[in-house]
C-alpha cells in the first residue's frame, strides 16, 4: 500500500489525519412505513417521520469529524432554503468550509423504512449532478491531506483522474455493484487502493468478488463486501481474508446509511492503525450501532466510546485465504 503521510499534532500527543471527503450533501426525510411491498392508499399515517442533512459524503464526512479527523468537504449546496438548513448544520458539525460551493438547488431524499429496519431509498441528485465542481477547489486542499475519499457522485467523476494523479491514497464505495467492468464506475475502480461495496447485486460469492477486484485492479490494496445482516468481508492484496459478523447492540431501527457508516469507521481505524481485521471489527460494531436509531446520520460514537463497545460486545471473527487458502 502507498505510504501514508503520519499527520501533524494534536492535542495530547494524538495525531490527526487530513482526509478530503468528496460527494454529495443532501436533506433526507426517513418515513417510517408499515412494510414492503407497500399497499397503495391515497392516505396513510407513517409509523414517524424525520428529518436531517445527510447523503454519502455528508454522512461519512460527519463520522469521520466525530472520530477527531481533520475532514474537508468538497460538496454543492444550493441556493435555496433546503441550501441554507444544509449549510447551517454543516457549519454547526465543523464541516463547513470553501470547498463547499454554490449550485442552483439541493440534492434531497427520502428513506422508507419498514419495522425491520430495511429501508427503500429515493435519492434525488438531479439538482447537483449536472455541476461542474471546480478540480482547483478540491485540488488544492487535497495535495498534502493522507487521503481522498471519492465517493460515485456524479459531479465527482470527472475529477477522479486528476485526483489520482495527486500521489494521495484514494477511497470509493461504489455501493450497489454487479460488473467489474462497469463503466460509470470504471474511473474509480482503476484509480482506488481501498474499494467498498454492497453484496445486494454481486454476481457471484463475496470472497470471489474479492479475488476478481484485485485481478482487474492492481491499485487495489484493500476490498471490503458490506453483507448487510451477515457483517462484511474484507480482503488484502496479499491474500487475506477477514469476515466479522454483524452486532446490533440497540436492535435495528432504519438501516439507512449502514454502508457508510462501516467504509467512515474502518478508513478512520485503518489509518491509525493498518491492522484490516481492528478496522474492520470496529467498523462492524458502528454501523450496527448507529443502525439502532431512527436517523443514524445524526448518532456517532467517540473513539472512546467505539472501545468500550468492543468490550461489551466483542465481534465474532474468522480469518481466511481468497487466494486458495478458503475459510477454516
Amino acid at each position: 500500500m502507498t505510504s501514508m503521510s503520519p499527520g501533524g499534532p494534536r492535542e495530547g500527543g494524538r495525531t490527526t489525519r487530513k482526509i478530503v471527503v468528496a460527494g454529495a450533501v443532501s436533506f433526507y426525510l426517513s418515513v417510517g412505513v408499515p412494510g414492503f411491498p407497500l399497499r397503495y392508499s391515497s392516505k396513510c399515517t407513517p409509523r414517524w417521520m424525520a428529518g436531517g442533512v445527510s447523503g454519502a459524503a455528508g454522512h461519512i464526512a460527519r463520522i469521520l469529524r466525530t472520530l477527531e479527523e481533520d475532514v474537508r468537504l468538497c460538496t454543492v449546496v444550493g441556493r435555496d432554503i433546503l441550501g441554507v438548513e444544509i449549510r447551517a448544520e454543516l457549519d454547526r458539525v465543523g464541516l463547513l468550509g470553501p470547498e463547499v460551493v454554490d449550485g442552483p438547488a439541493s440534492s434531497m431524499g427520502v428513506a422508507l423504512v419498514a419495522p425491520d429496519g430495511s429501508r427503500m431509498g429515493l435519492p434525488h441528485l438531479a439538482p447537483v449532478n449536472g455541476i461542474t465542481y471546480p478540480f482547483e477547489v478540491m485540488g488544492a486542499v487535497a495535495r498534502d491531506a493522507d487521503l481522498l475519499v471519492l465517493t460515485n457522485a456524479k459531479f465527482v467523476r470527472a475529477m477522479v483522474a486528476s485526483a489520482a494523479l495527486l500521489g494521495v491514497p484514494i477511497a470509493v464505495d461504489v455501493h450497489l455493484i454487479a460488473d467489474l467492468t462497469d463503466e460509470y464506475n470504471r474511473p474509480w475502480l482503476q484509480a482506488a487502493e481501498i474499494v467498498f461495496c454492497s453484496h445486494e447485486l454481486l454476481p457471484c460469492p463475496p470472497e470471489v468478488w474479492v479475488a476478481r477486484v484485485f485481478d482487474h485492479y492492481p491499485r487495489c490494496r484493500l476490498t471490503c463486501v458490506g453483507m448487510g445482516a451477515r457483517g462484511a468481508l474484507l480482503g488484502t492484496r496479499d491474500g487475506m481474508l477477514v469476515r466479522v459478523e454483524a452486532v446490533t447492540p440497540r436492535g435495528v431501527v432504519n438501516t439507512s446509511g449502514a454502508g457508510d457508516a462501516l467504509f467512515a469507521t474502518f478508513l478512520h481505524v485503518w489509518l491509525r492503525t493498518k491492522d484490516p481485521v481492528r478496522a474492520l471489527q470496529t467498523a462492524v460494531l458502528h454501523a450496527g450501532w448507529k443502525i439502532g436509531t431512527r436517523l443514524p446520520v445524526t448518532a456517532s460514537l467517540t473513539d472512546g466510546e467505539l472501545a468500550e463497545l468492543r468490550n461489551s460486545h466483542p465481534p465474532t471473527t474468522v480469518l481466511g485465504r481468497w487466494d486458495g487458502g478458503g475459510w477454516p
